[in-house]
């Protein structure tokens, strides 16, 4: 068994498909009741990742597989960073953090908007050790306005050159083939694959 140490239901949702090859149960934080959060203090989504991998697998007794990803955008210097979720303010949502990150871009042209998306995993053993890791990014560049209702986070903000199109509005299917945290994934898949022959999870 495989827990995943995240509160967000969606990130949870699609971790869950894209770890289906390795073919152990999942489960989440919320099966077992944890009702707090890992504080994210570190500097880094590496650092990040493991704080939550580790405490939760602390805590649980239990495997645990963490992400922390985020959005780098070069003419912010790579804001927001590991402050993706909260860059608006404490009270921060997706919608405030978009628009803070339009308003921060004013009218730069489109060839200056470069950004990329970058997802770290880890995964604890029931003693809080980071055994396994991986980390992705995907390139694209950020418009100058929302577009399409899927995904989440930057999603909507967020173009894929190649695809002329914003994460948002690419299915599933596509996403899973071309995300951050997708290419984290299939890059850990052969450690938990490991992990699974070996009986430890």
């Amino acid at each position: 068994m495989l827990v995943l140490g995240t509160a967000n239901r969606k990130k949870g949702l699609e971790l869950a498909q894209l770890l289906r090859p390795v073919g152990v149960e999942l489960k989440t934080l919320a099966d077992f009741g944890v009702d707090f959060e890992v504080v994210e203090d570190g500097d880094t989504f590496a650092a990040n990742a493991r704080l939550k991998a580790a405490g939760y697998a602390r805590h649980l007794g239990r495997w645990v597989l963490a992400d922390d990803s985020g959005l780098e955008v070069d003419a912010l210097d790579g804001r927001p960073g590991v402050f993706s979720a909260r860059y608006s303010g404490p009270d921060a949502d997706d919608a405030s953090n978009n628009r803070l990150v339009l308003q921060q871009l004013g009218d730069l042209p489109l060839d200056r908007r470069t950004a990329r998306f970058v997802c770290h995993i880890a995964v604890a053993d029931p003693q809080g050790a980071v055994v396994a890791e991986s980390e992705a990014a995907c390139r694209g560049r950020m418009l100058f306005g929302p577009r399409g209702s899927g995904g989440f986070g930057y999603d909507p903000l967020f173009e894929i050159v190649e695809y002329h199109r914003a994460f948002g509005e690419l299915g599933v299917g596509v996403k899973a083939h071309l995300s951050h945290r997708s290419r984290a994934a299939c890059r850990l898949i052969p450690q938990l694959t490991r992990l699974a022959d070996a009986g430890k999870i």
